[in-house]
């Protein structure tokens, strides 16, 4: 029979296919996802695809249909069951698969699911996601064939993996592991076995309902329950997972939070004492302390457009050994494999404590200190956002500012930075500023405004923005 299939045209994103579980995303589409991701595949001359899911409730079934979508376009499909995104991403690497397909929800809220895709080793994205939506309207699929599916248990060979680049030297670590009920749980469990020191894992059974808290560790309220054990147990260090553990939160010692770009400062230090010279990358919502960070410990700091499937594409170009986002996306080369993997990355951090004299919190508090605003992100609509941007970085570019725009707009002034960048996901804008004085920082935020009034929007809600970090 004919195939043709109509994806709703909210769920075709940037980076993955994402939608509300019975609304905008069904096993129909997941099924079509399959019919035409493997059509593409085989017309590469490719063959095998890795499949796998998180803990949501809606993954079993999204994930059965997509297998059998890859089968009718003739595919081998290697099913390697419930788990975190990262372990699919070390599958298609260590089995050389011709694609990879994971279904996931990532951070988002409980109704949600999605899709994120690798063609060869490399991330499948953008444009790409456009085209397999227009191929799978035009029914331009592959003829109907008969593939095959089999399962292979991945988990065990994975975590032996992790475990062989335990770097920790003698000293024992108190740990607190918060799982969020996500997708990393099993994994997790049977890693901290391994894994020397004492390891207190919470919320580590998966839960597609997330009861505790939602699994996103970038909003310190979702870090509140963690805080409070790593004080309680006196623990050197707390580690959180999102819903498909890609990406990493940290707390220290004092349960003060690390941020993304903290976190880098750490890994970078210890990447560049193998590789010096190394260009290391951070995306523009990163702060100035970090890039500085970097050349002063002889790297070459780059900073490229936030977005996990950018930042790697940029990797592979630079040979860069380490990339990071603001999100808690971590990114090895070094002894890895380049794509981001907050197991990876808290093994990594935690070969690094056990390496240090002092505490954690001591190399934080030991940063140059600056005031920031979180990352501000308010609607605007998406026919809109990308010209606003322009708009914005027009008036700049007449008043002679200094001014980056690998992404969005980046304002570097005495006070220090502010930046204005169009979401790649959502109907949104999202703008952070960054002073090294509180006066600084008033400045910084009344300018942002200035230029988004001018362009006709209200200012953002700066409440709660004077966090130091």
């Amino acid at each position: 029979m004919a195939f043709s299939h109509r994806f709703d045209p909210t769920s075709l994103r940037e980076y993955d296919i994402r939608g509300i579980v019975g609304q905008t995303l069904t096993a129909e589409d997941a099924f079509a996802i399959g019919r035409t991701f493997g059509s593409i595949v085989a017309r590469a001359d490719g063959k095998t695809v890795a499949v796998g899911y998180d803990g949501r409730l809606s993954s079993p079934e999204l994930e059965a249909a997509l297998v059998r979508g890859l089968m009718a376009s003739g595919m081998e499909v290697l099913r390697i069951g419930r788990g975190p995104t990262p372990m699919l991403y070390y599958t298609a690497t260590t089995q050389e698969t011709d694609g990879a397909v994971m279904v996931t929800g990532s951070h988002n809220p409980p109704n949600y699911n999605g899709f994120k895709m690798m063609i060869g080793r490399k991330p499948f994205f953008g444009a790409q996601i456009k085209e397999l939506g227009r191929l799978a309207a035009a029914g331009d699929v592959v003829p109907e064939a008969q593939g095959s599916e089999r399962s292979v248990d991945i988990a065990a060979d994975y975590i032996a993996r992790l475990l062989a680049d335990w770097d920790g030297g003698d000293r024992l670590l108190k740990v607190v592991w918060d799982n969020g009920n996500g997708a990393a749980g099993d994994v997790l469990q049977k890693l901290v076995a391994s894994l020397p020191g004492e390891h207190i894992v919470l919320n580590g059974t998966i839960d597609g309902t997330f009861p505790a808290h939602h699994p996103d560790p970038t909003v310190p309220k979702n870090l509140e329950q963690l805080i409070a054990r790593v004080r309680a147990e006196k623990a050197d260090v707390g580690v959180a997972f999102d819903g498909d553990a890609d990406r990493i939160g940290l707390v220290d010692d004092t349960g003060e939070i690390l941020f993304g770009d903290q976190l880098m400062v750490v890994l970078a230090r210890d990447v560049l004492k193998q590789h010096p010279g190394a260009t290391i990358i951070a995306d523009v919502k990163a702060s100035q302390v970090l890039f500085d960070e970097i050349a002063r410990a002889g790297g070459k700091p780059l900073m490229w457009k936030t977005g996990h499937s950018l930042i790697k594409a940029k990797m592979a170009e630079t040979g860069s050994p380490l990339a990071g986002e603001m999100s808690g996306h971590i990114f090895f080369a070094d002894r890895w494999y380049g794509f981001d993997d907050a197991l990876y990355a808290a093994v990594r951090t935690l070969g690094i404590v056990a390496r240090m004299d002092g505490d954690l919190s001591a190399v934080r508090t030991a940063l140059p200190q600056v005031l920031n605003t979180p990352e501000l992100r308010f609607d605007c609509d998406d026919t809109r956002k990308f010209a606003v941007i322009e708009e914005v970085a027009g008036r700049l570019r007449k008043d002679g500012a200094n001014v980056s725009e690998t992404d969005g707009v980046r304002v570097l002034t005495e006070d220090g930075w502010w930046l204005l960048r169009a979401s790649n996901t959502q109907a949104v804008l999202v703008a952070r500023c960054e002073a090294k004085t509180p006066e600084g920082l008033e400045r910084l935020k009344a300018a942002l405004v200035s230029q988004l009034e001018q362009s006709g929007l209200a200012a953002p809600d700066f409440s709660g923005s004077n966090a130091g970090h």
